[in-house]
Parts: C-alpha cells; sequence; structure tokens
C-alpha cells in the first residue's frame, strides 16, 4: 500500500517535483515516502488561505480514511481523530491555551514558541517571537510560568546575544497534534516535534545566511502586567563539549504560585556539525563575556551561541529535574540520533489516538461538531504533568504529577471526566496528591515547578479525593493516608504564606480562614474572600462525611455534615436584589450581617469577600443542599424563576457584554453548575435549553473559542459534558441527565463502555428528552448514579424533540444528602 502522502498526489494528479523549489533543502529527506510527506504538508500550509483550494483541501484533511478507503480497498484502518483537533482552539481572546507540541496526554515536554511578556502559554498571534522553549502551562490565567530551556535560531552574525534577539512572523504559526511550524520574517522555518521528555528543533535557514542558535539560559516568561507575579531567573550554568553538544541547567523563581527556586536541568544535541561557538554572560544587556571558553555560569545571563555552515540545522534536548545526566538518557533513548522529525509527529498522533480521542467514538458527520468534541479532548489532557520518577524533592515509589493548575478550577467537571475517561491515571493522580501530603503536609489545591499554590478558596483536593472514593477509586490508593490528609485541611490552619494580595493567611494550601470557620461556623472579613470561601469550606467539609460516612465512622460524619451547612450562616434572608430575598453575604464577629450589593462582587479578587463570582452565583453553589436552598428561595417555583434569572440578558450593570451583561458567567467555574440545577425542581427542560444555549453561543472551534481561561482544560470539560448530556455533582455519585448531542460510545475502562444512542432531534434545535432508557429500563428521574451507567458500562437511549414533553416533571428530586 502506498503511503497515504503519495496516494495523496497521485489523486491530486500531481508529482511531488511541483514543490521541489521551495523545499529542495529541507533537511534529510532520503525517501520518496518522506518527500510525499514534507510536500503534502507543505501543500496544505500554502493553500490554506486560498478560496478556490480550500473545498479540496477540505475534503482531503477531514476524510483521509475515505480516500484511503477509495485506493485501497479492503483494507480496513482506525481512524485517525487527531484530523480533528485544532490546536489553536482557544489560543486567543484570554483562552490561553497551548498550541504547540504535547507528544501524549500530561507530557514534561511541551514546546512551543514564546512570544514575550503576559504571554500566559508562550504563544501569542501577534507580536514578536523571542525563543522557542520546553516546557509550558496551558490555559492559565493570572502570570505566565516556565517558557524555559530553549533555543532561538538567528541569521547573520551574532554580536550581542543578550541584545533583542526577538524577530516577527513572515505568516501565521501552523499546528497539528504532535507538530509545530514557524516562518520568521529573517527567512528562517522552524519545525518542532517532541517526546515526553525530549524535543527536537529542526530549523532551515535562507541559503545565503550565516546560521546560528542561541541557547540563552536565562530566557524565561515574564509579566509585565503583574510584575509582583513574574518569574525571575537567578542562576544557571552551560558546558560545550568537544562534540558540539551542551549541558548544563537553569534556576527560575515566582510565577503564579510564588513559587521559590527550582531548577531545570538540560542535555542539548546538534545533528548538524558544529562550525563554532561562543559562550556569553553578563547583565541585561551589557556583555561580560563573550568568547570561547567551553563554560558559563552565574546569576548573570549565560548561554552560548552555535554557528553552522548548512542551512539545514536540527537539534535535539532532553530535560530532567534531576540531572543533566538524566537529560541526556531521556534524549538518548526517546530520539536517539537519526530519528526523523515525522517519525516523532506519527507517533505523537498514535498517542493521542490511542490514549485520548479513541476514548469518544461518534457516527456524528457534522465536522464542526467534530472538532469541536476532539479539540476539547485534546485540550483537557494537556496539564498536569506526569512527573514520576522526576520528583528532585523526596525519593517514592508513587506517582508524581505536577503542573495542577487548578483544583479550584477542575474540581467541577474535569476530575470528574478524567476518572472516566483515564481510570488509570487518575488512580496515579490520586496516589501523587496524596504522596505529596505525606512529604510536604498539605493536599495541593494547585502546584507547579514542585511547588503548592496558589489555593483561590477551600482545600479543593478534599472534593476531589470524595469524588474518587465514592466511585470506587481502590487499587493502591492508601485511603487512609487520603483520609488524613483531609483530616490535617479540615482542622488545621497553614502557615501564613503573607501572599502580598492576600496577606491575612495561607493562599498556599490549605484552608487559611480556618480559625473563623472553627470559632464562628463562618468567617468574617478579618479573612479576604470570606464568603466564597466559606460556601467552598461547607463542600470540603461535606467532601469529609462522605468518606466518613462510607467507612461507618459515625462521628466524623456527623460533626463534618454539621459543619458542610455552614453555608447557611452567610445567608441574609433580608438581603434583596431584582425582587428576590435572600443571599450569602460577609458576616461580621458580633454575628450581624454587613450590607452586600448581591450584583457585585467588588474587584471579584483575592482582596475581596467574594473571589471571581458575584453573590447573586455563589448562591447556587453548594450543591450538597440544594433543598435548603429552594426553601430559602421560597419553593420550587420561586427557585426555577431566580435560577432563570440568573441567563436574562442586560441584569448585571457590572456583566461582561459578550454575555449579554447577564449575571451567569459561562468564562468562570462558579458558575458552570448552574444551568442544570433546575433538574431539582422539576424543570429538566431548562436545563436543557439553558445550558446548550450556553455550549453553542460561547464555545466554538476558532482561536477565541473559548468564553474565558481555559484553565488546564475546565472549559473545554463543560463543554464535554453537555455534549455527553450529563452533568457531574462532585463528591457525590450523582448526575444530572440533560440532553446528548449525538451518538457516541464512551469507553468507561476495564473493557467497558456507555453506550448513548439518540433517535430524533439534533443538537441544534432538537433536543429535549422526550423519553429515556437506561439499560433497558424506562427511566424517568432526571439524575443517574456512577453505579447506573459508569461502574460497569451502560446503555442510555435518548429520544428527542423539538419541543419539551414534560418528561421527568414529576419524577424523583435528585439527592440533596446535607438537607
Amino acid at each position: 500500500m502506498l503511503p497515504i502522502t503519495v496516494q495523496f498526489f497521485a489523486i491530486m494528479g500531481l508529482h511531488p517535483s511541483v514543490l521541489t523549489t521551495s523545499s529542495s533543502r529541507k533537511s534529510k529527506i532520503t525517501s520518496s515516502s518522506s518527500l510525499c510527506m514534507d510536500m503534502y504538508n507543505q501543500f496544505l500550509s500554502q493553500c490554506l488561505s486560498h478560496r478556490l483550494v480550500q473545498p479540496l483541501l477540505q475534503f482531503f484533511i477531514t476524510t483521509p480514511m475515505m480516500m484511503v478507503g477509495l485506493l485501497t480497498p479492503g483494507i480496513a484502518q482506525s481512524t485517525d481523530y487527531t484530523q480533528y483537533v485544532l490546536p489553536f482552539m482557544g489560543a486567543e481572546n484570554g483562552g490561553n491555551m497551548f498550541p504547540g507540541v504535547t507528544s501524549g496526554p500530561y507530557s514534561v515536554v511541551k514546546l512551543g514558541p514564546d512570544c514575550g511578556p503576559d504571554a500566559y502559554s508562550g504563544y501569542s498571534p501577534t507580536g514578536n517571537i523571542t525563543a522557542f522553549s520546553m516546557m509550558h502551562e496551558s490555559g492559565t490565567g493570572g502570570a505566565p510560568k516556565y517558557g524555559v530551556v530553549s533555543q532561538q535560531p538567528v541569521s547573520g552574525l551574532v554580536v550581542n546575544p543578550l541584545e533583542d534577539l526577538s524577530v516577527p512572523r513572515s505568516s501565521p504559526d501552523q499546528a497539528q497534534v504532535g507538530f509545530y511550524e514557524s516562518s520568521l520574517s529573517s527567512g528562517i522555518t522552524v519545525q518542532l516535534a517532541a517526546t515526553p521528555h525530549a524535543a527536537m528543533f529542526s530549523y532551515l535557514f535562507p541559503e545565503s545566511s550565516q546560521p546560528n542558535v542561541v541557547v540563552d539560559v536565562s530566557h524565561v516568561l515574564t509579566s509585565v502586567e503583574r510584575p509582583n507575579l513574574s518569574q525571575q531567573y537567578v542562576d544557571g550554568n552551560l558546558t560545550v563539549l568537544p562534540d558540539g553538544s551542551y549541558q548544563g541547567s537553569g534556576t527560575y523563581n515566582n510565577g503564579w504560585n510564588l513559587a521559590p527556586d527550582w531548577t531545570i536541568y538540560f542535555c542539548g544535541y546538534f545533528d548538524t556539525p558544529v562550525t563554532s561557538f561562543q559562550t556569553f554572560h553578563g547583565n541585561g544587556t551589557t556583555l561580560s563575556y563573550y568568547g570561547s571558553d567551553t563554560s558559563a555560569s552565574g546569576t548573570e545571563g549565560v548561554g552560548a551561541v552555535f554557528s553552522f555552515s548548512q542551512a539545514n540545522v536540527s537539534s535535539r534536548v532532553g530535560i530532567s529535574f534531576i540531572s543533566s545526566a538524566k537529560a541526556c538518557e531521556f534524549v538518548d533513548s526517546e530520539m536517539p540520533s537519526g530519528t526523523p522529525l515525522d517519525s516523532l509527529v506519527t507517533a505523537a498522533k498514535s498517542n493521542w489516538n490511542t490514549e485520548v480521542l479513541s476514548k469518544i467514538q461518534t457516527n456524528e458527520t457534522d465536522l464542526n461538531t467534530l472538532q469541536l468534541l476532539y479539540s476539547s479532548l485534546y485540550g483537557m489532557h494537556i496539564l498536569p504533568s506526569n512527573r514520576t520518577g522526576e520528583n528532585p524533592l523526596w525519593t517514592s515509589t508513587e506517582p508524581y504529577y505536577d503542573d495542577i493548575f487548578t483544583f479550584w478550577d477542575l474540581f467541577r467537571c474535569s476530575t470528574p471526566l478524567t476518572q472516566i475517561l483515564q481510570p488509570i491515571s487518575y488512580e496515579e493522580q490520586i496516589r501523587s496528591i496524596i504522596d505529596i501530603w505525606a512529604h510536604e503536609g498539605y493536599l495541593p489545591d494547585a502546584r507547579s515547578s514542585n511547588y503548592n499554590g496558589r489555593s483561590q478558596g477551600g482545600s479543593n483536593a478534599d472534593n476531589v479525593l470524595a469524588d474518587a472514593y465514592v466511585k470506587g477509586v481502590r487499587g493502591a490508593v492508601n485511603w487512609t493516608a487520603g483520609y488524613a490528609a483531609m483530616l490535617k485541611d479540615a482542622e488545621v490552619q497553614p502557615p501564613n504564606n503573607n501572599d502580598p494580595q492576600a496577606p491575612d493567611s495561607s493562599t498556599k494550601e490549605g484552608r487559611g480562614a480556618l480559625p473563623d470557620w472553627l470559632q464562628y461556623n463562618y468567617i468574617t472579613p478579618t479573612y479576604t474572600r470570606a464568603v466564597s470561601r466559606a460556601i467552598e469550606y461547607s463542600a470540603n467539609d461535606f467532601s469529609l462525611y462522605q468518606i466518613a460516612n462510607a467507612q461507618s465512622n459515625t462521628a466524623d460524619a456527623s460533626k463534618y455534615l454539621s459543619r458542610s451547612r455552614n453555608w447557611r450562616n452567610h445567608w441574609n434572608p433580608s438581603a434583596s436584589s431584582l425582587n428576590f430575598s435572600g443571599f450569602p453575604v460577609p458576616r461580621a464577629t458580633d454575628g450581624s450581617f454587613l450590607t452586600q450589593d448581591p450584583l457585585s462582587c467588588g474587584g471579584c479578587y483575592w482582596g475581596d469577600a467574594y473571589y471571581e463570582a458575584t453573590p447573586w452565583e455563589y448562591a447556587f453553589n453548594a450543591h450538597h443542599d440544594i433543598a435548603t436552598l429552594i426553601t430559602y428561595t421560597g419553593g420550587p417555583e420561586t427557585f426555577v424563576e431566580r435560577l432563570d434569572t440568573l441567563f436574562m440578558p442586560g441584569l448585571n450593570p457590572n456583566g461582561d457584554p459578550a454575555f449579554g451583561k447577564t449575571i451567569f458567567n459561562p468564562g468562570n467555574e462558579p458558575s458552570f453548575g448552574s444551568p442544570y440545577l433546575f433538574n431539582f425542581a422539576g424543570r429538566q427542560d431548562l436545563s436543557v435549553a439553558r445550558s446548550r444555549y450556553i455550549a453553542k453561543s460561547y464555545y466554538n472551534t476558532s482561536p477565541s473559542g473559548l468564553p474565558g481561561n481555559s484553565d488546564a482544560g475546565a472549559m473545554q470539560t463543560w463543554l464535554l459534558w453537555n455534549m455527553v448530556g450529563l452533568y457531574p455533582l462532585t463528591g457525590q455519585t450523582t448526575f444530572l441527565i440533560a440532553s446528548p448531542w449525538f451518538s457516541m460510545t464512551i469507553d468507561v475502562g476495564g473493557g467497558k463502555s456507555l453506550d448513548v444512542t439518540v433517535t430524533g432531534g439534533n443538537s441544534d434545535t432538537e433536543y429535549y428528552v422526550q423519553s429515556l432508557t437506561v439499560n433497558g429500563q424506562s427511566w424517568n428521574k432526571c439524575w443517574l448514579t456512577w453505579d447506573d451507567v459508569f461502574a460497569n458500562g451502560g446503555t442510555m437511549e435518548y429520544v428527542l424533540g423539538a419541543s419539551p414533553s414534560g418528561w421527568c416533571s414529576n419524577g424523583e428530586a435528585p439527592p440533596s444528602p446535607a438537607s
């Protein structure tokens, strides 16, 4: 059988030589197959914007298996789901997605461009590229993190490597799963590929230029907007070996999590002969040394300039948190000399197909829907980073995961979906955070560069552990240690890390406002984020109740169930807004309620009473106690009316015009569950209508296709749950039923699956449930449990229509275990 790229040119009636002029200098092309792959990629790149070619091109991009089937009848082929992944989805307009190369889920290396200060994931569609580096986060806000272990290709004489070597792009960057390409205005083409711990940099310089690669150890992503959170280069070293390879390390600190010094080691090879090199060090743009010494080190910027006589230059670089020797081992084992770049791309696509994208299969044919589905699956698996065996802080046989951004963002949608799609990795992540507690004293709510922080509200790792426990995660998890870690969160205030943005208590880990919580059963303005923390602490304590109750620990169960109701102590029945009464408000030490506009959260940030959401939004966040909330708001009918008010345009004077100035904010996690709460009051049809409108209005496949920061895939997992037609209540076994977009099969692990079938309807206009059968039985409840469809797999058969049918309107309400 001919390779697909050869078939591509054959069916086009072309020969690869049509593009020989622009590709003859591509490095190390030694076969017709690799030549055609090279030409195929160029053809796609050159034709993406051509209006006459687009329709035909789209056919070839989106239906490659059909092409193969036509050309090679009788040969079965597996689907390449990576064709539907758009790495730039959500990379702009605040989504901050990382569009660069990651070789598989949770890879350590995330290789891509750095585009100046305040580029949170390195990438920006505008601005100059300052370097291409090997470590990035994805979808985060607050401040940039990483952007270290870099190279920058430079044409011509490099007079001062500490001066600004950034360069614009001559055309937009191109990306696909496992591959990234930048065309620089200097005439240099950069192509990138990677493995879990190593990167391949491939450069094509202009024919008449002097090719150089600058390795600047001091390169790191910085922030001008929030200088107090900007990363700093601390110290570094680099040594050039006789064969032209280089080794060293860099030490950095700060960033969003206010991390102390941390060190990353590197080992780099050039597969193109180095004709000369110069090491350098200096302060700012002032050189202290620039010459032929084989090493440079110190607190000044250090690095080296490597020069070549060939236009094609390629480099392989490994990284490690342990040593340069281990970095060399990684690059030698994962990317040995002679490895073709296209083989790395192929391997990455295979990894993503096998480990992630094939977990949800569908007969859906709409291209936009498929791109949303598989781009979202991809986006939720970039973080955290699986650094098992790479923990520099202690020796352990437990798995180790870093780059948790953050459980405050992830516990609602992401961790419940990860448990379903990645049960093995999920168990490892649970073990990892328990091991962090065992060696550092607290569970992380967030973590990067091997350091906990920052905790935005409660101790939300408690929610994650409880969710895993009640849904049956056991395996090698030490649940005695896990529950002990949760007890530490619930009973011991962590030391204050003196965060300038919230100096009252720790933002590193744990529950900083615990003294008030234990003394008053609410949180006073002594502590920042008092009201939102109180609502989260209630959910955290409910998580302890869940495990204690399951283990027949009656004393703890009673204690923490009672404490889980403390959110009620912030409820002022006299607070009013938009003709509704009763909202969570600040409360003083004497028990009095403080005046609060329910439509305002002030600055809505670290120093305010509410974090990133208004009292209106937080009123609906005690998901373990919704029956009480319904009573507080005046009964089911008023509850529905009040809940629906969240989605009415123009009611929030401080609201985002992009969302119609609604109170509901699709770009922030505290609003995630609200569209589904109609199920508690017999109006499942409104849950479907409101959540579907949000998904269809505020998500799309463009670079601006997310309504807010991705937050390590949190936004994508909200969308994925909407597509599946369920919403998880974290810490409980309950899933609220909405409406699926299409028929699908979900791999739930262990050879089991959930098969969802849809009869009638479509995702745009006919999405109301007319009837539902679960595991062959007629189903009239608008909720189900983990055991119903996930523990052993199951079936859900929907009949959908264009109008509400009253399905489940008189069914049993979802559980409200704290009520």
